[in-house]
């Protein structure tokens, strides 16, 4: 085959373009005469012929069989001028030609020629000879549809019911344009089929793919993390404070993951932790030789790294328990060393250090948690998320819907729904909505008393003091006006401080004051509209509803442009979340979302065709049949699929089946 020319080189469709037939009547040759010509090769795409073998054999038959009549769609390409005989207009011609011939010979002289007027010259009579098909006649182009069309994959397809109902659609060739999406939906049909019944919330999803999938994400590690290691969420929500500074440094926590015990070792000497931890590579030196940091510490005022705390590296030499730790895994040095930046950010808040490093508790629940959580800390914005509302999602069971494979929740879509302005408000400010989340009964109190809850967002660190003594909060809203952060809105405060169902609510999680001070830029940003933030903070039945299910919201919290979209198009969401069979659908295929991710241009490009879209809503059904069918992934990801779904030979072989 390497010698012959790739223009020399036909397949079915284009022998029966040659011979003005049907694909049909070609395979019907090749059974019928066994001097068809060979194939020169066969591929999985079907047979490929030599144009000259096939031609000769095409002239050949032609020649020896006169009274074979041009098949309907040969007829189709005889030009305009060639008129059948069998026509009345022919005949009428044919009438009036032998009329005249008549004429002539009449008035002509019949006597015969004399010998004068004998002399010729007798040649062979011409034999007619039909035009051959010439280059010119076949332009080839490009093959790949033709050759898409002998695949054992159309011919499966072309008869297929589902795959015949979803081409037959009159736009079906819009939504063939985008094969790259179309490929990826094709490998998880069932849940694309359920989503295309809810075209706003794909679209949606569609358009911001990347953030829903790492919503996906977070929702099922969450999911992975409370069905396989309860204990560890219990641990966070009772050591908060504790993970809440690990957030921010993942690299730290994987690192004190894998080597708890030597790490929970040094925080019991929290002095010398920090000195460490704020210049690590100082230590790296002792990775392989823990007896020589032993020795170094023992002497500490005559090493440069230990001189500043000499008591405290002495107080750490002498503990035998610690220092068996240590030197059972001496390589926590080196880890401390190749994370140094990670520890030195933890270390540079002093406070927050010192109370990590005071929590032996925290230390060892790690240890015995330590490869549930190195895979947390593999993904940080998910175990922040955790760490932000761990006793919100400690209360989660592995079958709670809030916590299903896409991160979506019925009753909290609903809420959105019934509640969109106020949602509108806080997805601009996710981590508002986070905190809200996860204190929701206390922050609801708070917004029972509008006023007083815009200034404490307005001056959010004024009142972290309060986060552990509720009761000394009491006291000073009683006399707001000798309180600078109080006095201007005084009679706000001790009004709240009257109210005991509000202050009962803030007593039993004083923790609400330390989640505004943590995030009081956030809070600041949504009370700068006072307009808006009045209406928020009015609205105490979107509160109720969001302290209700608070872990579907701290959940769907973790993705700003993810929970953006959802507010944006709640009525949608709602709508979709509702859907069982399609909410099941999706839990079934969770990998739906990372293949929008993965696809996430071809994809925005889909969720803006609106004929694209409304072919997949109508047809579904059909979409779902095909669903991990090898034969339809085989032809949605063919880069010729969009070309074949645009052509007239596509459209006929639906029509021939």
């Amino acid at each position: 085959m390497s010698d012959i020319p790739r223009n020399d080189l036909v397949g079915i469709n284009e022998i029966a373009e040659m011979a003005g037939v049907s694909r049909q009547a070609v395979a019907n040759w090749r059974a019928r005469f066994s001097n068809f010509p060979a194939p020169v090769a066969d591929l999985k795409a079907g047979p490929i012929f030599d144009r000259q073998q096939v031609r000769a054999w095409l002239d050949a038959r032609n020649a020896h069989s006169p009274s074979d009549k041009p098949s309907a769609s040969r007829s189709q390409h005889v030009s305009k001028d060639k008129l059948s005989i069998r026509s009345p207009k022919v005949w009428a011609a044919g009438a009036g030609l032998a009329v005249v011939v008549g004429g002539v010979i009449i008035a002509g002289d019949m006597s015969p020629p004399s010998g004068s007027q004998t002399v010729g010259t007798i040649v062979a009579a011409d034999r007619y000879r039909s035009s051959q098909v010439t280059d010119g006649d076949v332009t080839l182009g490009d093959n790949n549809v033709a050759l898409l069309m002998q695949t054992d994959a159309f011919q499966l397809m072309v008869k297929d019911p589902s795959f015949r109902a979803l081409a037959s659609d009159p736009s079906f060739a819009a939504l063939a344009q985008n094969s790259q999406a179309l490929a990826a939906m094709a490998q998880n049909g069932q849940a694309f089929a359920a989503l295309a019944q809810h075209g706003q919330a794909f679209a949606a999803m569609a358009q911001n793919a990347q953030a829903f999938a790492a919503l996906a994400q977070n929702a099922q590690s969450a999911s992975s993390l409370s069905a396989q290691n309860a204990q560890v969420l219990a641990v966070m929500a009772q050591h908060a404070q504790f993970f809440a500074a690990l957030a921010s440094q993942p690299k730290a926590l994987a690192a004190i993951g894998s080597h708890a015990q030597a790490f929970a070792a040094l925080a019991s000497h929290g002095q010398a932790f920090a000195a460490m931890a704020s210049n690590a590579q100082a230590f790296a030196a002792y990775a392989n030789n823990a007896q020589a940091f032993a020795a170094a510490a023992s002497n500490a005022s005559a090493s440069a790294a230990m001189a500043q705390n000499a008591a405290a590296f002495a107080a750490l030499a002498a503990d035998s328990k610690a220092m068996n730790a240590i030197n059972a895994d001496s390589q926590v040095f080196a880890v401390l060393a190749s994370n140094s930046q990670a520890f030195a950010a933890l270390a540079s808040n002093s406070q927050a250090f010192a109370a990590l490093a005071s929590n032996s508790q925290a230390f060892a629940a790690l240890a015995s948690n330590s490869q549930a959580f190195a895979a947390l800390a593999s993904n940080a914005q998910s175990f922040a998320s955790m760490a932000a509302n761990a006793q919100a999602l400690s209360q989660a069971s592995a079958s709670n819907a809030s916590l299903n494979a896409i991160g979506l929740n019925a009753q909290a879509l609903a809420s959105m729904a019934q509640h969109a302005q106020f949602f509108s408000s806080l997805a601009a400010q996710p981590q508002a909505l986070t905190a809200i989340a996860a204190h929701g009964q206390a922050f609801a109190a708070l917004a029972s008393h509008g006023q007083v809850f815009a200034a404490m967002a307005q001056n959010a660190q004024a009142f972290a003091a309060y986060a552990n003594n509720a009761q000394a909060f009491a006291a000073a809203a009683s006399n707001a006006s000798a309180s600078a952060a109080m006095a201007q809105n005084a009679a706000a405060f001790a009004a709240l401080a009257a109210d005991s169902k509000a202050m009962n609510a803030i007593k039993a999680d004083s923790q609400v004051f330390a989640a505004l001070a943590a995030n009081s830029q956030a809070f600041s940003a949504l009370a700068s509209n006072s307009q808006a933030f009045a209406a928020l903070a009015a609205n105490s039945q979107a509160f109720a509803a969001l302290a209700s299910n608070a872990q579907a919201f701290a959940m769907m919290a973790s993705n700003a442009q993810a929970l953006a979209a959802m507010a944006a198009n709640s009525q949608a969401f709602a709508a979709l979340a509702n859907d069982a069979k399609a909410m099941s659908a999706l839990a079934a295929n969770s990998q739906v979302m990372a293949a929008m991710a993965a696809n996430s241009q071809a994809f925005a490009a889909l969720a803006s065709n609106s004929q694209a879209m409304a072919v997949l809503a109508h047809n579904a059904q059909a979409f779902a049949a095909l669903a991990n069918q090898p034969a339809f992934q085989a032809l949605a990801s063919n880069a010729a699929f969009a070309a074949m779904a645009n052509s007239p030979s596509f459209s006929a072989a639906l029509n021939a089946n």
